[in-house]
């Protein structure tokens, strides 16, 4: 499987691009609109055909860039079901396939951020968005934003993953561009804890809002066209 990882420097938002050796068919993740121009020559030079742009979730920091990409390549959108972004081809939800050339993604719900949140398992490698970032985890202060629901999303479905499964999160602010399964289970700092001491602490973050929210969630909302 031909995997690329991508990073808009300005919201700290990876992008991945992955697709089928052989017959060449492509899916993006979480692509960012002001990266249109850089993804599109990237899937020209590695002769890829892209057949889906599908987002981890409603973005609150950066607008996607899936409505373009349609609009460029005839490839589907999609996004988690209880998004409700009508725009989108495909809603999807836990236990959805996504095949490309001879590979599957599979889809699996893991909200708490948002209350449609994915994440993306094929072979060894799960796409986390932004429930698990490296040695962290999404906030949950905004967009139906639930702590014991991330809680539960990331120690019952994303640590029931084999150990060996490589993480490559939705963001890294710290320079980190992968994990896996078996390392944030040792490592990750907010996992260490009680559901209840999970709760209470991101209850108390208290977090600025991301600085292009009020633009980027209704923009998501329409595929990035708005």
């Amino acid at each position: 499987m031909i995997l690329r990882q991508l990073f808009d420097h300005e919201t700290y938002t990876y992008t991945y691009l992955i697709a089928d050796e052989k017959e060449r068919e492509a899916i993006i993740i979480d692509p960012v609109k002001e990266q249109l121009s850089r993804d599109m020559k990237l899937i020209e030079e590695l002769g890829l055909t892209l057949r889906y742009a599908i987002d981890t979730h409603v973005h609150a920091d950066h607008i996607t860039s899936a409505g373009d990409l349609r609009e460029a390549t005839g490839c589907k959108t999609g996004v988690g079901i209880g998004g409700e972004v009508a725009c989108a081809d495909m809603a999807l939800k836990d236990g959805d396939e996504i095949k490309f050339g001879s590979h599957t993604l599979q889809v699996l719900a893991t909200p708490g951020h948002t209350n449609s949140c994915l994440s993306f398992y094929a072979g060894n490698v799960v796409f986390s968005g932004d429930s698990l970032f490296i040695r962290g985890t999404g906030r949950t202060d905004f967009q139906q934003g639930d702590a014991g629901r991330l809680y539960d999303s990331i120690s019952k479905k994303l640590y029931a993953l084999p150990d060996e499964t490589i993480v490559y999160p939705g963001h890294d602010y710290r320079g980190n561009t992968m994990s896996t399964i078996g390392e944030e289970k040792q490592f990750n700092p907010r996992m260490q804890q009680s559901r209840e001491h999970f709760i209470e602490m991101m209850a108390a973050l208290n977090l600025p809002d991301p600085k292009k929210i009020m633009e980027a969630v209704p923009a998501n909302l329409a595929c990035g066209q708005a």
